[in-house]
């Protein structure tokens, strides 16, 4: 094992407990890339060390000195304090100069104290005080890169004005003090040129995260457009090999839905704007929700998916663990077919795990460190061609670290998969809302009801229309946000309508010619966070385009279901 390997595997748990202890603290695991808890977790690894090593390299030249003594006492003062400020740092994070300039000042001094107390036996410690100076740079940038060598030839100054062994080596200080330019004027050239390059990638980034989502907003529209008539084409009397036919373009049609919701979800992620919304939210119905979704995909692949109940509510954004669970799912169907999948809950710790199960034909071990990278597919020879491009895991464990959650696989060749979602912090449940009359709705309960319905391109719009008024419907279709209305039971509307009006605008123009908050629901193919703060009304349901006519009728239905329990109370 080399020098460095064994430093590593002593550091490594340390600083692995102090990012549980961080995690544990804040609740946020994005914290773990504080620069200032990065310093201050190598200032706690470095420190007892650096006092270690000066009362041995006292205790070796003999006698200590009264300044000597007074040393070791600042020393044993400073490792509390070390712990003491990284406590503030992981408590209070963020850019606070103050603190920086004072954990700057207390690291300096502590080797300016030593070099100038303890002779010639502390002139290793030069490599501790270049260490913190360049890291210093490299973490906080140029202009604390100049503050740090500032310090730093400060304190070989003062050094060299109390240590009478130094001044009897000029060479030696003259050769720190070239050392303290050299090295920080080098890294400085580094780092400029580390930054031009890093601004090169994120702005390539940018571009890809731009046209990912650009390119899989418009090709939504087609495929949504696409769904819709196909649904239309089932209610039209065709016969056994047609309907077959309509069955599998559906399928292909779900398959090339699913691809775009993932570029989608990728560049949202990578866009940065994401910021997790969590409420309690009752993690059972969110199962079930999504097994009710998958119910078309199992029966296509030959599956059965089944929920294990589970009465706990957790603290989440159930949008973002949403897309966690059906990424997982989706995984399970595509590469266990004919296998069951099973969905459950299980207490971790004091917090809720939640674990997709499938009995298919397992990941070998070699493939398992890879299958969290974006667009790695698991492949042997011989495989059948799956669908995908290989993101689904990796959109999971992102969307996980943003939430503090931890994501990890099980797997073995013939043993099936396990998907492990942890960390969900389980709350009491909310008050259970004012009991209310409930009227239930017939499978007829479209019938005859008055929908406006508003969008922007034509192709959705007659292919929507059409669907509605197979269902029983009475439709008035605008391409725009409508002059006048007629009545109407419930609003339709797309979210982006061109001439910058949006979805939000339809609807409150909308209630204000009906002089009543009429129902509504939005459509769109942008992320639902975006559309959601837009709308700031969290009644509103949101269906992601390309939508299924499946889960629009059963909005549509829980919608009415929901007007008449409010009128009815």
């Amino acid at each position: 094992m080399t020098a460095d390997a064994a430093v590593e595997q002593v550091i490594k748990p340390v600083v692995a407990w102090f990012d549980h202890l961080t995690l544990k603290i804040t609740g946020n695991a994005r914290n773990r890339d504080d620069p200032e808890r990065g310093q201050a977790l190598t200032r706690i690894i470095i420190v007892p060390l650096f006092d270690v090593y000066m009362v041995a390299a006292i205790a070796w030249e003999g006698i200590a000195t009264p300044s000597q003594w007074t040393f070791i006492f600042f020393m044993q003062i400073y490792v509390p304090v070390s712990f003491l400020l990284l406590w503030h740092i992981v408590r209070w994070p963020g850019n606070y100069p103050g603190r920086r300039l004072l954990a700057m000042f207390g690291d300096y001094g502590a080797m300016t104290f030593a070099f100038s107390v303890g002779e010639m036996a502390t002139l290793p410690v030069f490599a501790t005080l270049l260490w913190v100076t360049v890291g210093n740079g490299m973490r906080y940038g140029s202009g604390y890169l100049l503050l740090a060598t500032a310090m730093a030839m400060a304190s070989v100054a003062i050094a060299t004005l109390f240590n009478d062994h130094w001044r009897g080596e000029p060479y030696i200080v003259i050769t720190l003090v070239l050392t303290l330019l050299i090295v920080p004027a080098y890294i400085n050239g580094l780092q400029k040129a580390l930054r031009q390059a890093l601004n090169e990638a994120r702005e390539a980034n940018t571009a890809k995260s731009n046209f990912l989502a650009q390119a899989s907003h418009d090709l939504r529209q087609p495929i949504h457009a696409m769904s819709l008539f196909i649904a239309c084409l089932r209610d039209a009397g065709l016969g056994p090999e047609e309907r077959s036919m309509v069955e599998n373009i559906d399928r292909s049609l779900h398959s090339v839905s699913r691809l775009f919701r993932s570029l989608l979800d990728i560049s949202t992620l990578d866009s940065g704007k994401v910021e997790p919304k969590p409420r309690p939210i009752a993690v059972g119905d969110l199962l079930a929700d999504i097994a009710r979704q998958n119910s078309q995909a199992a029966e296509w692949a030959k599956a059965t998916l089944r929920v294990v109940r589970c009465k706990c509510y957790v603290n989440v954004d159930d949008v973002l663990l949403t897309t966690m669970v059906q990424n997982v799912v989706t995984n399970a169907l595509k590469y266990a077919p004919g296998a069951p999948v099973l969905i459950g809950c299980r207490r971790r710790r004091g917090r809720l795990a939640i674990e997709v199960y499938d009995r298919g034909p397992g990941i070998a071990e070699e493939h398992l460190p890879h299958v969290f990278e974006e667009f790695y597919q698991v492949r042997e020879r011989g495989d059948r061609d799956i669908e995908g491009v290989g993101l689904g895991l990796p959109i999971v464990r992102r969307i996980g670290r943003l939430m503090g959650l931890t994501v990890t696989i099980r797997s073995k060749p013939g043993g099936g998969t396990t998907v492990i979602i942890d960390g969900l912090h389980v709350v009491p449940a909310p008050p259970a809302p004012a009991r209310q009359r409930h009227t239930t709705l017939p499978s007829t309960a479209t019938n005859g009801l008055r929908v406006l319905l508003v969008e922007d391109d034509p192709n959705v719009l007659q292919a929507t229309a059409t669907l509605l008024q197979k269902w029983g419907c009475i439709v008035q279709a605008e391409t725009a946000p409508p002059a006048r209305i007629e009545n109407c039971d419930v609003l339709i509307t797309d979210f982006d309508l061109g001439a910058k009006r949006t979805g939000a605008d339809c609807i409150a123009l909308v209630r204000e010619l009906a002089r009543r908050d009429v129902p509504a629901i939005v459509m769109s193919g942008h992320d639902e966070t975006r559309v959601r703060q837009d709308l700031e009304d969290p009644s509103i349901p949101i269906l992601g385009k390309p939508v299924r006519p499946a889960a629009m009728r059963s909005v549509l239905t829980s919608v009415m279901l929901r007007t008449e329990s409010e009128s009815a109370s």
